[in-house]
């Protein structure tokens, strides 16, 4: 009962556009059509270790009845609304101050909502073996995946070789998204990992965290102990929220403290940031295309990822190397190599129409 899951739901998934929109973001949505949401996901795989009770979902109080539908046994006291976005750190310092309210001792992981992880058992061996350590050594842990590429789009955690434990290492140093050169570099090196974003510890090691690094925003949660699990629990985070500076968990805490660990895993992550990445960890045919949806015809076409959805039979016939996106009232295509051009599209298509297809 002292073991807790924090799931962080409330990202827009912009660059996932057109499909994840305002009103339903990626965490929402079947991206690789498996009949089940990527927060569904989510969800159940922590309820394998877990009572259902002690997973938490921090979102946006607007996508309050969205969890409610996707999940219909979560309680209410599950669903902590944000009715600001604040980035990472407030929302953990709201999950973190609730749960300590109730049971001091417990051990938590935190992790986003719209991750894919297709080893389920290795990573639940990974949280584990993480929970176990953190109660015997005042830590924070994070879960670092073994890079299989230079990639430049995550961050990296470089780590000590030389540890007492057999699996856990003290983290070094995090570098944010490097250069492809020197991203080249970590690989080669053999001592860098990429950053999940997925981190256990104890309540009371992040609320002293929490406490010594950003005591403003410590101060403000710790007034509402009485208030959590209570009726006016929302009146008060309505309140407090924005005064809470809006900064990282990973800026604000977990650089900043010198008792970071971090275990090498490998169980099929991605992180699910763009559609190049979805097309990567997508099952493909002989042609290596990647339909998704309902009503998907290629002919003489290789490489292509195509998202659709309803009665629309879309036909692609002798093109290559594209990503066709398809939603009710929206349809993106694009070659494979500018799809880090969808967020500037969204702002442009914001900046014309408003949020007419936001």
């Amino acid at each position: 009962m002292n073991y807790y899951a924090v799931i962080m739901a409330g990202g827009v998934g912009s660059r996932f556009w057109p499909k994840s929109r305002a009103s339903k973001p990626k965490q929402f949505l079947d991206m690789l059509g498996l009949g089940e949401s990527l927060l569904q996901m989510t969800y159940k795989r922590f309820a394998e270790i877990l009572p259902e009770e002690n997973i938490l979902i921090v979102t946006n109080s607007d996508y309050y009845d969205l969890i409610k539908s996707q999940i219909p046994t979560i309680k209410d006291n599950q669903i902590l609304g944000e009715p600001i976005a604040k980035n990472t750190a407030p929302c953990i310092a709201y999950a973190v101050s609730k749960i300590a309210s109730k049971h001091p001792d417990a051990t938590v992981v935190v992790a986003p909502s719209d991750h894919l992880i297709l080893k389920q058992e290795a990573f639940l061996s990974r949280v584990k073996l993480a929970m176990d350590f953190c109660q015997r050594v005042e830590s924070i842990v994070t879960l670092g995946i073994k890079p299989s590429r230079p990639d430049t789009g995550y961050g990296y955690i470089q780590f000590l070789d030389d540890s007492a434990w057999k699996e856990v290492f003290k983290v070094k140093v995090f570098t944010e998204k490097p250069s492809l050169e020197i991203a080249q570099n970590f690989i080669e090196s053999g001592d860098f990992l990429w950053n999940a974003g997925i981190f256990i510890s104890t309540v009371k090691t992040l609320k002293h965290a929490f406490e010594t690094h950003l005591p403003e925003m410590y101060d403000l949660f710790a007034k509402g102990k009485s208030k959590y699990f209570g009726s006016k629990e929302k009146e008060f985070i309505d309140q407090i929220y924005p005064a809470c500076q809006s900064i990282s968990i990973d800026y604000g805490i977990i650089e900043k403290s010198d008792n970071v660990y971090v275990i090498p895993s490998e169980f099929g992550w991605s992180d699910l940031g763009t559609w190049k990445s979805l097309y990567e960890v997508a099952d493909k045919n002989e042609e290596q295309n990647v339909p998704i949806g309902t009503n998907i015809e290629l002919t003489n076409s290789k490489g292509n990822l195509v998202v659709s959805y309803g009665e629309k039979l879309v036909v692609l016939e002798g093109v290559n190397d594209l990503f066709v996106l398809d939603s009710e009232d929206a349809l993106l295509v694009c070659n494979k190599e500018n799809e880090q051009e969808v967020k500037r599209i969204v702002n442009e298509v914001k900046a014309k129409f408003k949020d007419k297809y936001i």
